[in-house]
This record gives structure tokens, sequence and C-alpha cells, in this order.
């Protein structure tokens, strides 16, 4: 799930320098949408914000896997039958899940829709499934079986049963193209906030940056570190709310899609990156990876940092955050 990150800042329409920041709030995609501007005005500060709702729409309308008319759909319909041509903006996307796959050792894979719902984090389990229910749950995942054709413009599932879900991915590309949408429009600044994907350009009315804060995920009620963002991305994946313990073991509900098993050791990922799409997408797999392995990654990936939080509540930061700094 994505965790929670707070935007610090007043967030209601005031003037200063002749502009205001815009603020409008709702639900989108089953989750909390929100979209942050500076205009000169109301007017103008309400049309960015429904030009942002509509590109929400627009997205959602290629890319959901609920969606029965969706391009993702339609392939997830045809898996193991035939190829399914798509928009060049979805081929992409798909094409740019595979490479994270590849760097994540498929710790993330957009097949994870393929996955048995075996694990309940609802209250309602209480006893762990089988080792070969486990096994079985992930047998139809693999990012190696989405084959994509670049001429034609086809994707295709290769085994029957597969699917595709852009969840993990998704709703960060949507973050990044309503940024680019904003400013091909004239926004100069701004802040969009799709369910914790958070992508942020331009500075607030008094000249300074935009800033978030990191909820402790010990304490939901605190805030261990505030960070100043210069048109970039942050995304965090928590666990905190959502696991179940079996014989004194803590199980998250983000599921290893290579085993079948929850991830274990950590309860938070915040990863800062100039896309929140990267972002999105790296958190979820940091977080199967696991603090040493999700670490020594993000200190090979240029213009990326993360924090993680084990399940010790220790801080674990890539080389390039000192935490301390922003306390």
């Amino acid at each position: 799930m994505k965790a929670k990150i707070i935007i610090v800042a007043l967030l209601i329409s005031f003037v200063s320098f002749g502009q205001i920041i815009h603020k409008r709030k709702l639900s989108m995609l089953g989750s909390p949408f929100e979209i942050t501007v500076v205009a000169k005005d109301t007017v103008e500060g309400n049309k960015y914000c429904d030009l942002a709702v509509a590109e929400v729409k627009r997205i959602e309308n290629l890319i959901s896997d609920w969606i029965p008319t969706t391009q993702i759909s339609e392939i997830n319909r045809n898996s193991g039958q035939k190829a399914v041509k798509v928009d060049r903006e979805v081929f992409d996307l798909v094409e740019r899940s595979i490479k994270i796959s590849q760097i994540t050792s498929g710790a993330f894979d957009i097949s994870y829709a393929s996955m048995d719902k075996i694990w309940k984090f609802d209250g309602s389990m209480k006893e762990m499934p089988t080792a070969e229910a486990i096994k079985k749950s992930v047998a139809k995942i693999g990012y190696k079986n989405i084959i994509l054709d670049s001429k034609e413009q086809t994707i295709f599932l290769k085994n029957a049963g597969m699917k595709l879900g852009l969840g993990g991915i998704g709703q960060g590309y949507i973050a990044d193209k309503i940024k680019e949408l904003l400013i091909s429009k004239g926004c100069i600044s701004g802040i969009v906030n799709v369910s914790g994907d958070i992508n942020t350009w331009g500075k607030q009315p008094d000249g300074k940056l935009w800033t978030v804060g990191i909820v402790n995920p010990m304490n939901k009620n605190k805030i261990f570190a505030t960070f100043p963002l210069e048109n970039s991305a942050v995304e965090t994946s928590g666990s905190y709310e959502k696991y179940v313990i079996f014989n004194g073991i803590r199980y998250s509900h983000i599921i290893d899609p290579r085993t079948g098993y929850p991830a274990m050791g950590v309860v938070s990922v915040s990863v800062f990156a100039k896309q929140t799409e990267i972002a999105d997408a790296l958190a979820t797999g940091i977080f199967v990876l696991g603090v040493d392995v999700g670490l020594d990654l993000v200190n090979q990936l240029k213009g990326i940092e993360c924090i993680i939080v084990d399940d010790k509540g220790k801080i674990h930061s890539s080389k390039g955050i000192d935490t301390k700094k922003y306390e």
C-alpha cells in the first residue's frame, strides 16, 4: 500500500506576489487524489485542476485492469491466445515496467496480477497457507513471458491465465503525465499527489520549495523527517497497517512475486527520483528486496535515493541522503 506522505505547506488559497495556491482533493483510482497548483486566480486554478482530473480519467481508461474496455484488460483476456495491438503510450509503459523488473531481479513485476490471492490481511486468516499453495499462487507470474513486438506495437502474454496489473507503476506514471501536461499549459508550479505518489515542480508563491514530511511508520502521528522537493518526486510504500503475524513472525501485505511469500524485514520504503513512475516501481521492488540488497541497488542508480525503515524501527538511507539533516 501507499504510505502517508504529508505535504508541508499552507494548502489553502492565498494571495502572494499576485499568485494563489489552489487545491482540489477528491477520490480517483479508488484512492485519494490531490492536485495543488499556483495560479493567477481561482479561475485559472480550477482550469488546471480540471485538466489534471481529465488526464487521470484518460490514462485510467487506457491502463486500468479493472475497467473491461481498457487495452490492458484486452491483453489479459487474450493471454495465451494472441497478441494485442496497443497505443504507443501503453506499449512504452509496459516496456519500461519490464526494465524495472530486470534491474530488481523480478522483485517488481507487473504480471503480479496473475497471482492467486491466498493471503488475507483483513484479520480473517487463522493459519499460513501451505508451501504448495504458495508456490502454486505465483505459477503464472513472470515478466519474461510478456512478449513485446515494437514494430507491430503489440503485447502478448505467453501463458494462459497471465494478467498484467499496472497498479505498482501506473499511479506514478499518471502523476508524471499530469505534471507534464500542466507545465505545457502554463502552470508554473504545483504538486500532484496520486495516493502518495508525489511529484512537484516550481516553487510556492513566497519562493520557498515545496516540502514533504515522511511519516514515521512506527508512529503514524509523527513525521521523522521533512524534505524539500525541487522539481522532483517521492513515493512511500509501507506495510505498517496491513500485515499478519504467525508464530511471532510479521508478514507484510506486499508479496514477493517470485516466491509468493510476503516481504519481511521492512515496514517502509521512500524513494526519491525525478520521475514518480520510477519512484513508484522501485519502492515496491526495494521493499521486496530488503534493506541490504535494496540499498545496494539504489546506490548504483544515478539520481535515485531512498530511505528504508526496518521492522525494528531502524532507519537506513542511501548514500546521498543524510536523514539527520532533515529531522
